[in-house]
């Protein structure tokens, strides 16, 4: 009998803590100043389903991936779709600019120089590392490497339906 009962505890811990990993993870309000000056919260986010592309100068996935970034982020932008491209920490400010410049990436650029928006999230060890969240500042999929822009833009349609179903 105790025998039983014990394995019925540790089974419903055991639903309990699968079930908590599978909630999305709603991210923590925090700002970030763009190389143009502009302040931007997630907290003003919130309505929008935005991008956070965690990309470096000197990485070749960063660099591939970004032409389709663009052509996604001009695809999507009048239907509540932001892109926010985080420099790492680790790319001096004159490289990010230069290639902001010589892209004409459309979107906002944020330098990272004390990693202060990377520790926001805990899976950030590689470039490039993209975090898709909903229009409530759920994390819905964290992207490591290159982005399958077919799949991703696939869900990116499901996920601004949901958003702008609300207005």
């Amino acid at each position: 009998m105790k025998k039983r009962i014990l394995t019925t505890i540790f089974g419903l811990i055991l639903i309990g803590i699968v079930s908590l990993s599978l909630i999305k993870k709603n991210i923590n309000d925090f700002s970030m100043i763009s190389i143009e000056g502009e302040n931007i919260s997630t907290y003003e986010l919130r309505g929008k389903v935005y991008l956070i592309n965690f990309w470096a100068t000197d990485c070749p996935g960063c660099i591939n991936e970004m032409p389709e970034l663009i052509n996604t982020y001009n695809n999507y932008k009048k239907q509540n779709f932001e892109v926010i491209a985080v420099a790492m920490f680790y790319d001096p400010p004159n490289r990010v600019l230069n290639f902001v410049k010589a892209e004409k990436l459309p979107f906002p650029v944020v330098l990272d120089i004390d990693k202060k928006i990377m520790n926001n999230f805990k899976d950030i060890k590689l470039t490039p590392t993209s975090i898709l969240i909903d229009h409530n500042g759920k994390i819905i999929n964290t992207i490591i490497g290159e982005i399958d822009f077919l799949k991703f833009n696939k869900n990116l349609e499901g996920l601004l339906k949901k958003a702008n179903a609300r207005f």
